[in-house]
C-alpha cells in the first residue's frame, strides 16, 4: 500500500520534508565518493548559473524554483526540507536529482535495476514554526550529528556556505552557533516537538 506520505498536495510557495531511501533498504552511498556525488549534483541543480554536459547541453537548472534548505544523507536513505516556489518543482528537481543519481550508481557498480525504494515520499509543512525544529530532526539522525560530514549542519553553524543552499531559522534573530548547538542538544524538547510533527514528516519520524 503508498504511503500516505506519498507527495498528494502539490502547493507552491510551501516547504516539504522529503525522505527516499535505498531499495530493500541497501545501500545507496557506499563511500566518500557516492556522498559527494550527490552533494554535486545539488550544486548542479539548484546553483546560479545553469551547468552544461558534455555535449554543451544544459542540465535542468532549479534555482528561481526551489530552494534546499536541510538534508542528511545517509548510507541508505536520505532527508531533505525543501521550499517550493513553483508548483511541480519540487517533482521535476526529484525527477532530475534521483535520475541522476541511479545513472551515477549503476554505472559505478555495473548495476541494474531500480536502486530506489518506490519514489520519493514528501509531506507538506503545515506551518512554517515547525521549520526549524524539522531542520533539527534531519540533523539529527546520525548518532553522531556533530561531527557528521554529510548534512547541513555546518550551514547552520555558518561554518561553510554555498549558493545552492538556503538554511531556514524562524526564530527572531539567527542563532549563534553556540546556540545552535544547544537547540540541537535539547533533548526533551525534540521528542515533544516529535510527537507534534508526526504527521509533517515524510518518514512519519520511525522508518
Amino acid at each position: 500500500m503508498p504511503s500516505r506520505n506519498i507527495l498528494k498536495a502539490d502547493v507552491p510557495n510551501s516547504y516539504y520534508h522529503i525522505y527516499f531511501r535505498g531499495n530493500d533498504r541497501a545501500k545507496i552511498f557506499r563511500d566518500a565518493k557516492d556522498f559527494e556525488k550527490m552533494l554535486q549534483l545539488f550544486a548542479r541543480y539548484l546553483s546560479l548559473a545553469e551547468v552544461k554536459n558534455a555535449a554543451g547541453v544544459s542540465y535542468p537548472n532549479y534555482y528561481h524554483k526551489l530552494e534546499l534548505s536541510a538534508f542528511c544523507l545517509m548510507p541508505n536513505q536520505a532527508h531533505l526540507l525543501v521550499h517550493q516556489r513553483q508548483q511541480g518543482a519540487m517533482t521535476a528537481f526529484m525527477r532530475s536529482l534521483l535520475t541522476g543519481y541511479s545513472m551515477y550508481f549503476n554505472k559505478r557498480y555495473k548495476r541494474r535495476g531500480p536502486l530506489f525504494e518506490s519514489r520519493y515520499r514528501a509531506s507538506l509543512i503545515s506551518d512554517d514554526s515547525y521549520l526549524e525544529h524539522v531542520a533539527r530532526y534531519i540533523h539529527l539522525q546520525p548518532k553522531q550529528w556533530r561531527d557528521y560530514e554529510y548534512s547541513s549542519l555546518p550551514y547552520y553553524l555558518q561554518q561553510i556556505t554555498d549558493e545552492w543552499i538556503v538554511p531556514r531559522h524562524t526564530s527572531s534573530t539567527l542563532r549563534s552557533a553556540e546556540e545552535y548547538v544547544l537547540f540541537m542538544a535539547d533533548s526533551k524538547q525534540h521528542k515533544e516537538m516529535l510527537d507534534i510533527l508526526k504527521h509533517e514528516l515524510a518518514d512519519e519520524a520511525k522508518s
